[in-house]
């Protein structure tokens, strides 16, 4: 149970990268998902609907919360892995 405690930042970080990741992915939910109605819809798959119903202003609304969303979590990330990272490289650890 060492391990654990130790890894806690690496883990937490990968998790938070791979939220942000999957927030634009769009490719795999649209080919294996099938972008089935009301069951696999995602923010990525509803901007390639707006776009495609020529709603540019909705796609356009949706992006922006997407980039916000994607960078809420990468500034939490840095927020809280950050300083802690430069503090202990300082530290001599």
């Amino acid at each position: 149970m060492i391990e654990l405690p130790l890894a806690w930042r690496g883990i937490t970080s990968a998790a938070v990268l791979t939220f942000a990741h999957t927030l634009g992915e769009f490719g795999v939910i649209l080919m294996v998902g099938g972008a089935t109605p009301g069951e696999t819809k995602t923010v990525s798959i509803a901007i390639y609907d707006k776009v495609q119903s020529f709603d540019i202003a909705a796609a356009g609304t949706l992006s922006l919360i997407l980039l916000a969303t994607s960078l809420v979590a990468i500034a939490i990330s840095y927020g809280v892995f950050g300083r802690q990272a430069s503090s202990s490289r300082y530290q001599g650890r």
